[in-house]
This record gives structure tokens, C-alpha cells and sequence, in this order.
């Protein structure tokens, strides 16, 4: 019927032909009063047989007669009404009424109704109105519905009838009508359009259908004003669509960029399985579990393709709209046992996802076969399982189990590939957690293998460490430091610094500390030691500039083999003496042994690699028990503490006198590290010892050959006296080959010296800096068979070069101590 008030010109376009229309008069209650011919005429009732009957009854659709009875409520508080109607003629057949609805009042002021009405089709437009408008506007694919100024029903088309019925709807107001929520939500609304006039366009609102309450929809609602001819405003009509899909296609949208700015924001397996889970509850599901291969755990590759046999799974994440997740069973970390017919081994079988009501425990086979889970399943109504394996680069990384208890409706088409869509995102980001792990271990394992496993400073210090790497994401860096035996029970300490962090830092602190070695090897002073450090480094980052289509991975480890630091000492326990030399590294510092904390003002020395300036050594002597302090600048230096600071704090706390080595340490660590460093931090400290006079025996001997007999007996008697008599024939031996070779080839003044510690050392000090060669005589030479014959007789030995000269050394095993 239509709902707008209208004058309605007759077929010619003529003012409304009184004579033309059939009219009659209600009165108050609806009952006919008046009947005119034309009455008679348009629908075939006599008068005597309408009058004092109820007009309702000419109605030829049942319904109508609500929608009269609130379109009757409605003229009494307006000026009348107009639109159409479907009558009932005599004949039974239904005729489309035109029909205009005017107030009167009698003579004595009763109400009375004047009713005039037309075949709708000889109205101009009628046709149009009866065929196509009443029609499209009772069966239209939206809701509509009229509302007087008082928020009451007066008419709703098919759509919403089926949503609530008419009995329930017609004359009740909205609030009467609709759930508290969404009736306060469309009030204000209304009123709003019958204060302004200005309708109010597409309010979206969630709601669960009155047919099924468990499914919930959303809906667009637009509100506008109807107007009499004078502008009054005397209703309300709006409009409802069906925007779930929309709705969803918008919720989905959102969820997955809020995923992609959530899922990977580290690169830590666990976390990223966890961040997947956060992001899908509550919008997906009410409960989620993400279950992932032990083997992407330890950062192994994964078999590709499905998994066809039972793996070893771990929860690694799980969310739940329910505080503490009540519904696993399982806590993070713990191992997941499914049986074969389990949602999850299904889904990781076949390779793709799985969707599984859950109507009846009884009729679920893998619950039945999990009385914990089926109990789990009871108590928290779960209504829908969906699992989907979590797969990138062709490989299968676990599973993710979604569920839905709270949430309206089991899962569809939409959710499965929103589902997918996440697993997915989550799987590339797990993928690449994974191959990091992977990358770091093997870093990790790298660097352990290059950095020493046991320190040990011998007869001459006692040495303690500590090294903590970056809290960065390798997890690996290039400090370093070492503790090299030296000839003559001396102690090389090293301690470096590569720029960096990383696989390519990590491998050019090796190639550093196994150059170091081999150089100390050689017996150089600390100064000759780095600057033939520095000729291998210009070396290696020449040979890596060589090419010019070297990548930007050359260039970037050049730049980190340029970015080292290094300071090299060495202590002699004979003398007390301390050579120290650095190349762009922090200096060391120097405890007393009464506390007194000393920076040791040291040449800095260039960085390696860039060969500029000579590398100047100091040397001082050092009090028995003193402490030296080697580290890197990640110990002191951070993004907020300035490295005087560092040193300040480091100074406080190593001035402790008669502190232990450990317990220097950890004051120092507790002073500086107070978290995570942001760059590898190293610590060396190493407490002096000194070799006393029952460990040493040292006689000048003249360039004599005279002398060779002495030197020998000298020797002998010194080693009866610590009692070693059991080397007693062969020191004699070398020290003869030693103190001839030095008088045959040699300068005086000559030294022959022994020193006893873990090993017998036999030293012969000359003026030459002619090196001696070892030579493989012929059965005819007379001589050259010396130094082969020493060779024979030591475990090692050498020559290091002096100031003055050299000194050829040969060491001795000493053998156990015989029990008595």
C-alpha cells in the first residue's frame, strides 16, 4: 500500500471526478454507514447488504486489516491518508483500489471517515503503482518499515515480516519490538531524522537472526523522514540490507593486516607460533593451537611434503577467549600426542586443511579415543574443529588447530581460507624463525669451536674469562681474547676486537686468533707481532678487493677485517717483566697488590688494516701478585653510558685488594653488564707469578771451547739438586751441543740457563742474530748432526731473538714424581 498522502487526479488528468468515485462513510468503530451507487458499482455490494458492517470484511487480503487498524490510529493524529488497497468484490475476484482517506465529524461532533475510491489503474500512474510499486515494495530483497512520529509500526513489508511477524510488530513501538541494544541503537537514530530531517545513512549492526539465534548477521539500516504536503514530518521509513558478507569480506581484510603487522615480529620460532595464535582469537575462534615439528624447534630442514607418519609435535602457542585457556590440555612446550585419526594428523597426512563438527562426542572417533579431550569437549561445548597444516617453501612445519564453542555457527568456506591466509603469512615468518635458528647455531658453534676452550697461564699467571655475546639477533660477534705459552715460561695475553656481528665477524675473529698464535709462535716482540698482523689483514682485504665484481658481501667482510682491534702483552715470570703493544685497542688496566687501580697509558696504536702508523711497545715490571685487566669496549661502552663512565665503574670495582680472580670478575660484570649487552663483551684477567731462585740456575760462560766440560757439569749438578736425575745424561747432551754451536758460530758473552717448572727449560744466550739450522748430515760429514740430535732429545725447541742477540731454548718433559 503506499504510505504518502496524495490528491488523486482521475484518468484525464482532471481535477477528481466526485461522480466517478464510489464513496462511503465509517464511522468511528470502521463500520460502513454510507454507501454510495458508484460503491455498488465498483464492487458489486448492495447497500443493504455493507451497511452497518465492519469495512475490514471488503479487505480482500487477511493482513490488511492490521495494517488498516494502524493506518487508522495513524489519520486520527494526522489529516488523513492516501494510498492502496487490495478490496474483495462481491464476485470474489481482487480489485487494486486508489483510495483517500478523510476525517469529518456529524452534526453533533462524532467522528466520522470519508472514503472515496477508484480502480487504480484509470488514476494517471496507476498501473505503475498497483504493478510495479506495491509489488516491488512488499517483496523487495530489503527490509522496509514505516513508523508514525511515535517510533510505532504501521507497515513492514515481506522481508521483515518474516523476521518477526506482524501480530508482533504493527502497533508497538520500537523498543516493544526489537532487542534492547539495537532498538536504543535505532531510537536514537529516529529521533535524531525527525528532529533534522537529514537522513542518517547506513548504520551497520550485528545481530543474531530470529530464526536461528546461534547464527549471528549483520545488517546496514538507513533511516529517512516522511513528509506531509505542508513539510510536516509525520513518520519515519527505513530500509535494512544484509551486509554479512560484506561485513565478513571488511573483518577478514582487517584481521589480515592486523596479521601482517603482529605475526613475525621476531625471529624466534615459539613467538611467532604464539603471535599467530593472539591474532586469530577472538576473530576466527575462540580457541586457538599452534603445534609445530620438535624438529623447526632445534632449527633442523623438515621433510618435504605432507607428514605421512606420526611426528613429534610441540605446542609451541595457544589462545583462548577464556582467561588461562581452560580448554588445552596441554601447557607450551609440552609434547602433543594425537591419535591417527585426530583432526591434526589428518591435516598434516593430507596436506591441507580440515574442517569437523563436533555434533556428538560419541560419534568423533579420535575423542572417544581421548578421554580428556572428549571431557574437554563437553565442558566447553565446542561446536566446530578446524585443523590446517602450517606449510612454506614445500615443506610441513607443524599444525594449527582453530576452534569455535562461543562463537555463532561452525566454520565455512570464508573462514577456511581465512584460516589459510593466516597459517600461511605465519608459516613464511616460522619458515624464516627456523632457518635463523638454524644460522645462529651454527654461528654459535662456530665461534665456540674458534674461541679457547681452556685457558692456562702455567707457572707464570693464573687467568680467568668471561665473554658475553650481544643481545642481537646472530647472538654471535668478534671479540675474542687467548692465553699462549710462550718459550722460556713466558705468557702471551691477546685480546681483540672485530667490528660486527655475525657469521662474517665470528669467522675473521678466527682467522684473527690463529694468526696471533701462529705469530707468538715465532717468538716476536708484542710491537713485530701486530704490525705483521697488520700486513695479513691489508693482505686479506686486498684480496678481497681484487676482483671488481666482488658482491657486497666482499666488501662488507673487508670492512670488517679494517674494523679490528687488538693488544698483545707478554709477562716473563723470571724477570717480572711486562711487553705490551695495541692496535687501536682499549688499554689494560694494572692492580697492585695493595688495590691501587692503574690505566696503563699505552700508544694506541692504528686498527688493523690500514698499515699508517708503527705500533709502539711499553714495558714495565710488574709486582708479584699484580692483576691485569684485559677486556673490550662492549663491556664498558653502551648506547647510554659514556666509556669514561665504563672505566670508572670498572676501576671501583677492581680496586679490591686481596680479591680472587672469580670474584674480581664479578664485580666488574656486576658493575658493567647490568642487562643485555648491545655488543659483545669480553673480560681477561690474569694475576702475576714470579719464579723464585730454586727455580731458576743461570751461569756466563766465556767463549771458550774449554768451558763446554764445565757447562755440562754445571748443568748436571744443578739437576741432582731439584732432583731430576733422571734427565740428568741428556740436559748434559744438549747443553754441550748448545754452549759448542754458540761458541762455534757465535759472539760472546754466552748464557746458559735453567729454569724448572711443568717442564725442564734449557736456554744458551749469545750475540748473534745469525739463526741456526737444523741439518741432515751424511754418514761422511764430520759434523752438522748438533741441533738433530737436540731435536731428538726435546719436545720442542727454538730460537727467539733479543735486543742484544738471540737465545736458543729446548724444552724437557719432566717426569712424574715416583712415589717412595
Amino acid at each position: 500500500m503506499m504510505t504518502t498522502e496524495k490528491a488523486l487526479p482521475d484518468s484525464a488528468g482532471r481535477a477528481f471526478d466526485m461522480t466517478n468515485a464510489a464513496t462511503a462513510e465509517l464511522d468511528a468503530a470502521g463500520t460502513v454507514v454510507a454507501w454510495t451507487p458508484a460503491a455498488e458499482r465498483l464492487l458489486g455490494y448492495r447497500a443493504e447488504e455493507i451497511l452497518n458492517r465492519p469495512a475490514a470484511q471488503l479487505l480482500a487480503i487477511p493482513g490488511d486489516e492490521a495494517r488498516v487498524a494502524a493506518v487508522a490510529e495513524w489519520c486520527r493524529r494526522g489529516d488523513g491518508w492516501s494510498g492502496s488497497l487490495a478490496a474483495r468484490h462481491r464476485d470474489g475476484r481482487s480489485v487494486q483500489l486508489a483510495v483517500q482517506v478523510m476525517p469529518l465529524l456529524d452534526a453533533v461532533g462524532r467522528e466520522r471517515w470519508s472514503v472515496l475510491a477508484l480502480e487504480e489503474w484509470r488514476v494517471p500512474g496507476g498501473g505503475v503503482n498497483q504493478l510495479m510499486l506495491e509489488p516491488y515494495l512488499a517483496h523487495a530483497p530489503v527490509g522496509m518499515a514505516v513508523l508514525d512520529t511515535d517510533l510505532r509500526y504501521v507497515w513492514v513489508n515481506d522481508v521483515l515480516e518474516r523476521l518477526i511477524p506482524l501480530e508482533r510488530r504493527l502497533g508497538r513501538q520500537v523498543r516493544e519490538v526489537l532487542p534492547r541494544l539495537e532498538a536504543e541503537a535505532f531510537e536514537e537514530r529516529m529521533l535524531k531524522v525527525l528532529q533534522t530531517g537529514a537522513p542518517v545513512m547506513d548504520y551497520e549492526f550485528c545481530s543474531p537472526t530470529y530464526a536461528d539465534p546461534n547464527q549471528e548477521r549483520a545488517y546496514s539500516a538507513s533511516f529517512f523522514a516522511l513528509e506531509d504536503p505542508h513539510s510536516r514530518r509525520v513518520g519515519i521509513w527505513y530500509m535494512v540490507i544484509d551486509v554479512t558478507e560484506r561485513w565478513r569480506a571488511q573483518g577478514r581484510l582487517a584481521l589480515l593486516n592486523d596479521a601482517s603487522a603482529r605475526i613475525g615480529s621476531t625471529l624466534d620460532v615459539a613467538r611467532t607460533a604464539q603471535e599467530l595464535a593472539d591474532v586469530a582469537v577472538p576473530p576466527l575462534a575462540d580457541f586457538v593451537a599452534v603445534d609445530l615439528l620438535d624438529s623447526v624447534l632445534k632449527g633442523e630442514e623438515p621433510v618435504p611434503g605432507p607428514v605421512d607418519s606420526a611426528p613429534t609435535l610441540r605446542r609451541c602457542g595457544q589462545k583462548s577467549v577464556r582467561a588461562g585457556a581452560p580448554e588445552s590440555t596441554l601447557a607450551v612446550g609440552e609434547r602433543v600426542r594425537r591419535s591417527a585419526s585426530s583432526p591434526i594428523a589428518r591435516c598434516l597426512l593430507a596436506g591441507r586443511a580440515l574442517v569437523e563438527p563436533v555434533r556428538d562426542v560419541a560419534t568423533n572417533a579420535w575423542v572417544a579415543e581421548d578421554p580428556a579431550q572428549a571431557d574437554i569437549i563437553r565442558r566447553f561445548g565446542f561446536r566446530s574443529v578446524m585443523a590446517v597444516p602450517v606449510q612454506a617453501r614445500g615443506v610441513t612445519l607443524g599444525a594449527a588447530t582453530f576452534v569455535r564453542s562461543r562463537r555463532l555457527g561452525p566454520f565455512e568456506e570464508g573462514d577456511v581460507q581465512l584460516a589459510e591466509e593466516l597459517v600461511t603469512r605465519a608459516a613464511v615468518c616460522v619458515d624464516n624463525a627456523r632457518r635463523f635458528t638454524r644460522e645462529r647455531t651454527a654461528a654459535r658453534v662456530m665461534q665456540r669451536n674458534l674461541m679457547p676452550h681452556a685457558l692456562t697461564g702455567g707457572s707464570a699467571l693464573d687467568v680467568a674469562s668471561w665473554y658475553f655475546p650481544a643481545d642481537a639477533p646472530s647472538g654471535v660477534g668478534g671479540d675474542w681474547f687467548d692465553v699462549i705459552p710462550l718459550s722460556g715460561a713466558r705468557v702471551a695475553l691477546v685480546v681483540g676486537d672485530v667490528v660486527g656481528h655475525g657469521i662474517n665477524a665470528a669467522a675473521t675473529m678466527g682467522r684473527l686468533r690463529v694468526a696471533v698464535r701462529t705469530l707468538a709462535n715465532l717468538d716476536l716482540p708484542p710491537d713485530e707481532l701486530l704490525a705483521r698482523l697488520d700486513d695479513l689483514v691489508i693482505g686479506l682485504v686486498e684480496q678481497h678487493g681484487a676482483d671488481e665484481s666482488a658482491v657486497a658481501e666482499d666488501e662488507s667482510v673487508a670492512a670488517t677485517f679494517m674494523g679490528a682491534t687488538c693488544l698483545y702483552a707478554v709477562y716473563d715470570p723470571v724477570s717480572r717483566r711486562c711487553t705490551l703493544a695495541r692496535a687501536g685497542h682499549l688499554p689494560p688496566m694494572i692492580v697492585s697488590p695493595d688495590g691501587a687501580v692503574e690505566l696503563l697509558d699505552l700508544p694506541a696504536g692504528p686498527p688493523l688494516g690500514l698499515g699508517a702508523l708503527p705500533f709502539e711497545p711499553a714495558e714495565l715490571e710488574l709486582a708479584e701478585g699484580s692483576l691485569v685487566a684485559l677486556y673490550t669496549n662492549g663491556l664498558i661502552e653502551t648506547w647510554d653510558r659514556d666509556i669514561s663512565i665504563g672505566l670508572s665503574r670498572m676501576s671501583n670495582a677492581l680496586a679490591e685488594p686481596g680479591a680472587t680472580l672469580d670474584g674480581a670478575g664479578q664485580n666488574v660484570i656486576k658493575a658493567l653488564l647490568t642487562g643485555p649487552p648491545s655488543d659483545d663483551a669480553a673480560l681477561l684477567l690474569a694475576r702475576t707469578r714470579a719464579l723464585g731462585a730454586h727455580q731458576v740456575a743461570s751461569w756466563d760462560l766465556p767463549a771458550d771451547p774449554a768451558v763446554v766440560a764445565g757447562a755440562r757439569t754445571l748443568a748436571g749438578r744443578q739437576l741432582v739438586e731439584w732432583g731430576m736425575d733422571e734427565l740428568r745424561s741428556t740436559t748434559e747432551l744438549i747443553v754441550s751441543e748448545l754452549v759448542t754451536n754458540a761458541i762455534r758460530h757465535a759472539a760472546g758473552p754466552i748464557t746458559l740457563r735453567l729454569i724448572r717448572q711443568t717442564a725442564l727449560i734449557c736456554e744458551v744466550t749469545d750475540a748473534s742474530s745469525t739463526s741456526p739450522h737444523l741439518r741432515h748430515a751424511r754418514t761422511t760429514d764430520e759434523g752438522g748432526r748438533g741441533l738433530f740430535i737436540v731435536a731428538q732429545l726435546t719436545r720442542r725447541w727454538g730460537t727467539r731473538y733479543t735486543a742484544n742477540g738471540k737465545i736458543l731454548w729446548t724444552e724437557q718433559t719432566v717426569p712424574p714424581l715416583r712415589s717412595a
